[in-house]
């Protein structure tokens, strides 16, 4: 038979605690290398990474923080400069103009031309313009004015050096005027002259058999009119204040013809900078 060992009470509580003991000390092996590694793998990069930041990327923020500040300066003072303008209210020279005109009277043509013209004060040639009130929405069309509008129209007739330079970017015309033959070859470039207002249209006359004679009569003061697509008004230019009186007249008489006077409730003219003057219901 083999030795028995007796044990006592008390001799096992000591092996109990010194059980316990051993691994308390393991446990403390274990998480202080687990520390030691952490140390070594995250303050390396995190020392590093400061380094970066205190030089290259701390400029780049800065530069961004200058040119963030630049730009709110610059929308302040614009804010500011409306709150002002708007403050102020109109100048000493367009209040003038306001009292030649009686807002309750309507005027007759002539006399409403010769009051516009005499209510201009800019250093430029102000342009004249007819604002119509219609009775109904979509009206269009076209109207040859007498003595055109002052304004130089350039007027360009398709051919392959035009298509050329438009597929280069390049557009010198106000009015672009083609033969139905070269229509399936402006197809490609609606999207740039569409949002202009140029590209070629049946509707308005610039798709014509005879290109030449068409651009004639657009360089002739001939202009083409619409309602705004939201509300039934049109603003049409027919002129500059330097025109004599009578063109201005004539230019406006021919635009209402064109219009119709069945389409038409109101008629106001005025120019660039001047208050608006009504006319009488007999002048259309």
């Amino acid at each position: 038979m083999g030795k028995i060992r007796l044990k006592t009470l008390g001799e096992k509580d000591d092996e109990k605690q010194q059980a316990v003991d051993a691994q308390k000390r393991r446990d403390a092996k274990k998480q202080k290398k687990g520390q030691g590694k952490a140390e070594e793998v995250v303050v390396t990069p995190v020392v590093a990474s400061t380094a970066a930041v205190s030089n290259d990327e701390a400029d780049r923020v800065e530069e961004q923080v200058q040119v963030e500040d630049k730009k709110a300066e610059k929308k302040s003072k614009k804010s500011l400069e409306k709150a002002e303008a708007k403050a102020k209210g109109p100048g000493k020279k367009h209040l003038a103009a306001q009292k030649k005109v009686d807002v309750i009277k309507s005027y007759d043509l002539k006399e409403a031309v010769k009051l516009v013209q005499g209510m201009a004060y800019t250093k430029f040639d102000e342009t004249l313009e007819v604002h119509i009130n219609l009775r109904s929405d979509n009206v269009k069309g076209e109207v040859t004015l007498p003595h055109g509008t002052g304004k130089k129209v350039n007027v360009a007739i398709v051919d392959d050096k035009v298509l050329a330079e438009i597929e280069a970017g390049t557009i010198n015309f106000d009015i672009l005027i083609t033969s139905p033959a070269f229509m399936p070859k402006l197809v490609k470039f609606a999207r740039v002259l569409g949002p202009k207002g140029l590209m070629p249209n049946p509707k308005n006359g610039t798709v014509s058999d005879k290109p030449e004679e068409a651009a004639k009569k657009f360089q002739l003061g001939n202009v083409n009119y619409k309602s705004e697509a939201k509300a039934p008004l049109i603003h049409q230019a027919v002129g500059k204040v330097s025109f004599k009186d009578t063109q201005l007249v004539e230019n406006i008489e021919a635009l209402i013809k064109a219009v119709g006077t069945k389409n038409i409730s109101d008629v106001y003219i005025s120019a660039t900078m001047t208050p608006s003057v009504k006319l009488s219901a007999s002048s259309f």
